[in-house]
């Protein structure tokens, strides 16, 4: 059933994607190997022994081999978003620490329970 304020179900009748590219939803994939290019040797400064793999992947890899020296190993992991401080950022056409609240909320998050920040998903 489909709801008249949504667009209808695909189904095997109706092709699905057809047509739809990045760059008609809005994406600038360009933009986003570019930005990757920019933070590459910053985000790699970061890097301890642990990180496996290199920048600009789909995955991290993060060795926890050393987590089997533990009586009961544990992962924290949290992801935040900086909600509606985008908002304001783009009201005020300053976007430069939008990124500073981000991991800073998400490292609190993991630093509250007593964990270690090992590594930072999106």
């Amino acid at each position: 059933m489909n709801s008249p304020a949504l667009p209808p179900v695909p189904n095997a009748a109706q092709p699905s994607g057809a047509g739809i590219t990045y760059a008609a939803a809005g994406v600038d994939v360009e933009a986003g190997d570019r930005a990757v290019e920019l933070m590459k040797d910053a985000v790699k400064a970061t890097h301890n022994a642990s990180v496996l793999g290199g920048v600009g992947g789909f995955a991290g890899l993060f060795d926890v081999s050393r987590l089997l020296t533990y009586r009961r190993p544990l992962l924290a992991t949290s992801t935040d978003g900086v909600g509606t401080k985008v908002a304001i950022a783009q009201a005020m056409d300053v976007h430069d620490t939008i990124g500073f609240d981000l991991v800073g909320m998400v490292v609190d998050d993991i630093v509250v329970v007593g964990a270690e920040p090992l590594y930072m998903t999106d």
